[in-house]
């Protein structure tokens, strides 16, 4: 947040427990290799899983410190990060569901309003409401959030938890100017709340889901901030991909119709003059996460990969997957049209800002 130097923003995307971890080693290798503290950055942007990174760097905790702690040797004076996946999670499958379907509100709002609301958003209120219980995840943010901050929010201001109101489709950015008031851990709570999976978090009267039901990095909430770079970490996202069989071959369908959406939202941020870097799990990454992003039997796995493909890529520099055919690959057999409307072409810099994006894989 220093006034000198690049005016950077942070975006952390959704994936579940696999994702933090591949996040964790991901961003490690873009401190090493961009020489900065990605806690300085201006705008801290978080969704579900990504909100945790989010929360976490806005009280001030270390890349290294989150490291370690998913490595399972943390040093003496690290924050406490009180959190197992094994114990604390919910588990690679969800609790049997709640009766009925989770939003009649927000199925209503849909049929009389549909481009107002994202087609996952109308999947998510035809889902039943969850029944597994984010407690552990809350009490993560609480106890670091108690030693490292004051007041209801991160110490870092511009620390942005994104949402869905579950009523309204409505995405909420917790933090943002003029956004509800929450405390922080009920923020995470809610960018956390899988329909389905997990029970929707209420704040202030109102019922609030996983802010990846909107978009699973709300990148484009940055467009127009004045900012030199944005750099986006994705696990949900990727530029080039594995040989996947069975179960998985579905995953990378979704991920490519999610990519398409990143792509189209970096360049609304890219035509308001900033540069977009953007990483994502590449073919060997895609190969330790498998086709369920909440496995945690997976988790030191993924860690390791992406600590050594994400350094890779970002040393490259270049466009190693070669991003026009990565792209038509992309527009091809992807669930585009069902999940979020009409494909729109990715073009290349007109020399406002730029976007580099890598598939730890990564493409420029």
């Amino acid at each position: 947040m220093s006034a000198a130097g690049p005016r950077r923003g942070i975006v952390l995307g959704a994936g579940g427990v696999l994702g933090f971890s591949w996040a964790v080693g991901a961003l490690t290798a873009l401190q090493e290799a961009e020489g900065f503290d990605v806690r300085d950055a201006e705008v801290i942007v978080g969704t579900s899983a990504g909100a945790v990174t989010a929360a976490l760097l806005g009280c001030g905790v270390s890349v290294d410190v989150m490291l370690r702690h998913q490595q399972g040797i943390p040093a003496p004076g690290d924050p406490v990060i009180d959190y197992d996946d094994e114990a604390d999670g919910a588990g690679p499958l969800p609790p049997r569901p709640g009766l009925g379907i989770g939003s009649a509100e927000l199925l209503r709002h849909s049929a009389l309003h549909p481009r107002s609301v994202t087609p996952l958003a109308v999947l998510s209120s035809m889902l039943p409401v969850g029944r597994a219980t984010l407690a552990p995840v809350r009490g993560v943010v609480e106890a670091v959030h108690r030693v490292t901050g004051d007041g209801d929010w991160a110490p870092h201001p511009a620390t942005w938890i994104v949402a869905m109101d579950y009523d309204t489709g409505r995405r909420v950015p917790f933090g943002s100017p003029g956004a509800p008031a929450a405390t922080l851990p009920d923020a995470v709570a809610a960018s956390c709340a899988i329909p389905a999976w997990f029970a929707p978090v209420e704040i202030g009267e109102r019922r609030y889901v996983d802010g990846g039901t909107c978009s699973t990095t709300s990148l484009d909430l940055l467009a127009g901030l004045g900012l030199d770079t944005v750099y986006v970490i994705a696990p949900m996202v990727s530029f080039a991909y594995d040989e996947a069989t069975g179960v998985a071959r579905l995953e990378r369908r979704l991920r490519r119709a999610v990519t398409r959406r990143l792509l189209r939202e970096a360049e609304k941020v890219r035509a308001s003059g900033t540069h977009v870097t953007m990483l994502g799990p590449g073919p060997e990454d895609l190969a330790a996460i498998g086709a369920n992003m909440m496995d945690p039997s997976r988790r030191q796995t993924v860690l390791e990969t992406s600590l050594r493909t994400s350094a890779d890529a970002l040393r490259r520099g270049e466009d190693p997957y070669r991003l026009d055919e990565s792209l038509e690959n992309v527009h091809d057999e992807t669930l585009e049209d069902d999940l979020d409307g009409t494909l729109t072409a990715f073009t290349g810099d007109d020399g406002h800002g730029g976007t580099t994006t890598r598939s730890s894989g990564r493409a420029s």
